[in-house]
């Protein structure tokens, strides 16, 4: 088996290290310094180093000025977003680009573009009305005698939606299909109530009532909504492994310098194996998240074994990881850095927020291990 990356892949981890080699931890807003949202807007300068260094249209068509590259290059872009707590919305902004590319048709070009330059941010309404059922079901989408789609519903929990210049939301037909649409969040008959996530940033419950929408809006392909959250899932996954990946640098760091009774932390017995424990909890969360990646990637161009098990299975799985993993790693890092850990002045608090709401984003473990059992039931491997 072959794991090396392509070199448009690495070439696209390479840029990315560059642009968010400039972001300084201590400069992102804490939610433990800051009542209420951590800022009023996202990381705009940011966001114009990764429009300059193409990392906004890495997932765009070639004839749209893109890389075409697909979800394991996402991956590891937003991999490297989440070592330095990026307040960009990349991931929402990059899986929309994909599926607007792949499934939106002639209507959308124009809006590929603004994207690939760094114009147009767009977001992802994938949480449902609670954030607890399913998305598709939240919002209904009927259309008129004059073929306009008419919206209702409510999505909670939308990320950047009170600073994007579109939401994308999925919908139900009343002949049971799941649309998708692309509509502005200063629309007539859109509502934003502000929320704030964990770690700081403004969220909002978006409430549609009687929203038009014109057909151009509008994406009603089979598999639009599924591959969206296929690469919301895989991205989540991905910035959780950079969140990890940064406590766990931060720790060794530490726990080599600090000593007690003469000797460095890290020499200690005790210390060594919960480092460890959590040096395999990355690596699981590492395979697992590139073979989900994979397998999707590969769905995508027509090359898996029919054979095998469902690609909800490897995400199911990557999840299980991301989700668990992240949690015990940055809880390791908070005990071996001590009373130190739990100073603001140290910048691991911030990756706990993050680590906490990437952990409420993807859900609670034992739900995916109940899906994958239900998976292996139906698909019984031979």
């Amino acid at each position: 088996m072959d794991f090396t990356f392509t070199e448009e892949q690495q070439a696209a981890a390479e840029a990315a290290r560059a642009v968010f080699g400039g972001v300084s931890i201590g400069g992102v807003p804490s939610p433990a310094l800051v009542a209420g949202a951590v800022a009023e807007d996202l990381d705009r300068q940011l966001w114009r180093r990764l429009a300059d260094a193409d990392l906004l249209s890495l997932l765009l068509p070639e004839g749209h000025g893109g890389a075409g590259l697909g979800p394991i290059a996402l991956c590891l872009v937003l991999r490297e977003a989440g070592r330095v707590l990026a307040r960009v919305p990349l991931l929402e902004t990059s899986a929309a680009a994909l599926v607007l590319g792949a499934y939106g048709g002639a209507a959308t070009s124009p809006l590929l573009d603004a994207i690939g330059r760094g114009e147009l941010v767009v977001t992802a309404a994938a949480q449902g009305r609670t954030g607890h059922d399913a998305p598709e079901r939240a919002v209904t989408a009927r259309q008129d005698s004059d073929g306009h789609w008419i919206l209702d519903g409510q999505q909670t929990a939308v990320p950047w939606a009170p600073t994007a210049d579109r939401i994308l939301s999925p919908a139900h037909t009343g002949d049971g299909r799941t649309v998708l649409a692309l509509v502005p969040p200063g629309r007539p008959g859109v509502t934003l109530d502000d929320q704030v996530s964990t770690n700081g940033e403004r969220y909002a419950r978006v409430t549609l009532d009687a929203v038009r929408a014109g057909e151009d809006e509008v994406i009603t392909a089979d598999g639009a909504w599924a591959r969206l959250r296929e690469l919301l899932t895989v991205g989540t996954c991905a910035l959780a492994l950079g969140v990890g990946e940064a406590a766990a640098r931060m720790t060794g760091d530490y726990t080599s310098k600090r000593e007690q009774f003469g000797f460095p932390l890290a020499t200690f017995q005790a210390v060594a194996v919960q480092c460890a424990d959590r040096y395999i909890d990355l690596r699981a969360m590492e395979a697992t998240l590139l073979q989900a990646a994979w397998r999707i990637e590969t769905i995508e161009n027509h090359t898996t074994d029919t054979d095998a098990l469902p690609v909800d299975a490897d995400i199911a799985v990557a999840k299980v990881w991301a989700s668990e993993g992240v949690r015990r790693v940055v809880q390791t890092a908070q005990h071996l850095h001590g009373g130190f850990g739990a100073d603001t002045e140290c910048a691991l608090h911030r990756y706990h927020a993050w680590a906490k709401q990437l952990e409420l984003s993807l859900g609670p473990a034992a739900a995916h291990e109940e899906a994958l059992g239900d998976l292996l039931a139906a698909h019984p491997l031979s």
